[in-house]
């Protein structure tokens, strides 16, 4: 097969790939620039509801057992809780996220539940398929499973796969506009749409390629989970009544923090069930979160024993570059500017989409012209 027609054959590919995928695309790529400040939009959108007065208060040594038994006894069958923001400072709510199950496929079972660590008055709550607690949460789930449950998590993952074969079809493709491109030599066509089409989605592919091929492979990486068959199997099975902890949530929370020194809690996990294991993550002092929250304590819930400790530089090349996935998806390791570059970044996949399209309709249009081989011409009749 000689270089043009591979070429051809790979632009059909890269077509009808955008073609498939397109909308789905755009939908990850605008809720992607959204959730880069999930946090940040959250509170602001909330704040009145989530800034708590601390005025002559005093935080009591039980609030995360006050916390956890106030969810245990609301929720009789849940798969675990999480305390989403131990760093909070003294005048903001404490998030919880809540692992239930409804048994059934197609809705994925998350929740959220704030409360006033001082009261412990529940400030919010509700299922994150709901805008109930808040429309970010909903967007959240809507990013990694179009709120189809696992089904919706396996379909992200797999245009995840298709953006990143788009991509690789858009290199061969356009191969030989990357330097022109990168040196600026190639500019944006006002003549008609078409040109304008086609000179963004050119400039717009080569400059978004290495960023977007990170975000999408992370992504679907991360949703990996969604093809295991234990995990279809688990999903439509009913949750075991809650067991409680014996020990308690602020004792085991303390004595991690005493056994890793320096670690700074980013997420602490509360176990429901029997058989899952208190746990704290978190950073180190000066730690690039480039890196992520590699570093945890394990204690056994029934007995409070502390049964690992693992600390991010004693683990493998392997483990610690798997560690860098979700930050490198979220955009959370370089502060604002990074941020603001993943926003931009985020709104690329659309572009490409609309502009693909564009292009791949008109000539899907365009009427096929007869190409005749010139060996094969007809010669013209001989005067007789």
């Amino acid at each position: 097969m000689n270089k043009g027609k591979l070429t051809r054959l790979t632009f059909t590919l890269h077509s009808w790939l955008g073609f498939v995928s397109g909308i789905f695309l755009l939908l990850l790529g605008l809720s992607g620039s959204v959730l880069v400040f999930r946090h940040e939009l959250d509170h602001w959108a909330n704040q009145e509801l989530l800034q708590v007065s601390s005025q002559g208060k005093t935080l009591a040594p039980d609030r995360l057992s006050r916390c956890y038994h106030t969810i245990v006894d609301k929720y009789g069958d849940l798969d675990g809780i999480a305390w989403l923001n131990p760093e909070a400072g003294p005048d903001q709510a404490y998030n919880f996220r809540i692992y239930y199950n409804d048994a059934r496929l197609f809705t994925y079972d998350l929740g959220l539940i704030s409360f006033d660590p001082y009261s412990g008055t529940i400030l919010r709550e509700g299922p994150s398929r709901s805008f109930t607690p808040s429309f970010i949460e909903w967007l959240l789930q809507f990013h990694f499973s179009f709120q189809l449950g696992i089904p919706g998590a396996a379909l992200t993952a797999i245009f995840g796969l298709t953006m990143m074969l788009s991509l690789l079809t858009g290199v061969i493709v356009y191969r030989k506009m990357f330097w022109k491109v990168l040196s600026f030599r190639i500019r944006i066509n006002r003549k008609n749409w078409r040109t304008i089409s086609s000179d963004l989605h050119r400039i717009v592919g080569v400059w978004s390629l290495l960023l977007n091929a990170i975000i999408f492979f992370t992504g679907f990486y991360m949703n990996l989970f969604a093809f295991e068959a234990k995990t279809w199997r688990g999903e439509t099975v009913p949750t075991q009544p809650n067991t409680l902890m014996a020990a308690s949530p602020d004792q085991m929370l303390q004595q991690a923090l005493k056994a890793f020194p320096g670690l700074q809690p980013s997420y602490v996990y509360l176990p429901t069930q029997p058989t899952r294991t208190f746990e704290v993550r978190g950073y180190t002092p000066n730690q690039w979160k480039l890196w992520g929250a590699g570093n945890n304590v394990k204690i056994d819930q029934q007995t409070g024993k502390i049964t690992r400790i693992s600390r991010l530089q004693d683990k493998s090349v392997g483990e610690r570059i798997e560690a860098t996935f979700f930050p490198l998806h979220v955009g959370n390791y370089g502060g604002l500017p990074v941020k603001v570059l993943y926003v931009i970044i985020g709104l690329t996949p659309g572009l490409l989409s609309i502009t693909g399209f564009l292009l791949g309709w008109r000539r899907l249009r365009k009427p096929a012209k007869a190409q005749v081989s010139p060996a094969f011409k007809p010669r013209p009749l001989l005067k007789r």
